[in-house]
């Protein structure tokens, strides 16, 4: 009587279509995450400007989506789970803190500097960086979740827990309080977002 043996390699089954597609996608995926955090430590570390506690957030998010798909793409790990379900919630939560930080830009609370290549302000530059990258792991998700066990659930709480993440961020984050005079230029340079001052008329 012989053993049945069936060797680690045998029992792996070829990629279909729609995951070497899915594949594609984390990797535009990964690149995309490089892109955020390369140009938030561009904007600290090249043009000397100073990250507020909403700017921590989206960056500590971006990071940790990039470490995710990083371990993940290298190693291998991409053919056995779908990366971007596990990368997914970080980015939402990035994004969720992001959309608020250009909110509070646009309605007059914040003013921030301009970012890079002056496209824009630096919040706004993350939010654009922020969108591509949740967008593309949604792409990747939605496709990927009927090849996987709990593929739906992992998804829908991957959205749960990324706008979890994104309230928790804003709600904790520092108050903001209005400004009651003139920013003096030489002691307050305009590197970081801050509450405008508003002369009264």
């Amino acid at each position: 009587m012989t053993a049945n043996v069936t060797s680690p390699t045998a029992s792996r089954t070829p990629l279909t279509s729609s995951e070497n597609r899915g594949t594609v996608v984390t990797w535009l995926a990964f690149l995309a995450s490089i892109v955020a955090v390369t140009g938030s430590l561009y904007l600290s570390l090249v043009m000397k400007l100073v990250a507020c506690p909403l700017c921590f957030y989206q960056r500590t998010f971006a990071i940790a989506a990039c470490a995710v798909l990083t371990v993940g793409l290298l190693t291998g790990m991409g053919r056995a789970v779908p990366l971007s379900l596990l990368a997914l919630p970080l980015a939402l939560g990035g994004l969720g803190v992001s959309g608020f930080h250009v909110y509070l830009e646009a309605t007059g609370k914040l003013e921030c500097p301009k970012g890079i290549w002056d496209l824009g302000s630096a919040p706004q530059q993350a939010l654009g960086a922020l969108v591509l990258l949740t967008l593309l792991l949604l792409l990747d998700a939605a496709s990927r979740v009927g090849t996987v066990r709990f593929g739906g659930f992992a998804f829908v709480l991957g959205l749960a827990l990324g706008g979890a993440a994104a309230y928790g961020c804003v709600i904790s984050a520092p108050a903001i309080k209005p400004r009651d005079k003139p920013y003096d230029a030489e002691k307050e340079p305009f590197n970081i977002c801050r509450p405008p001052y508003d002369a009264p008329q």
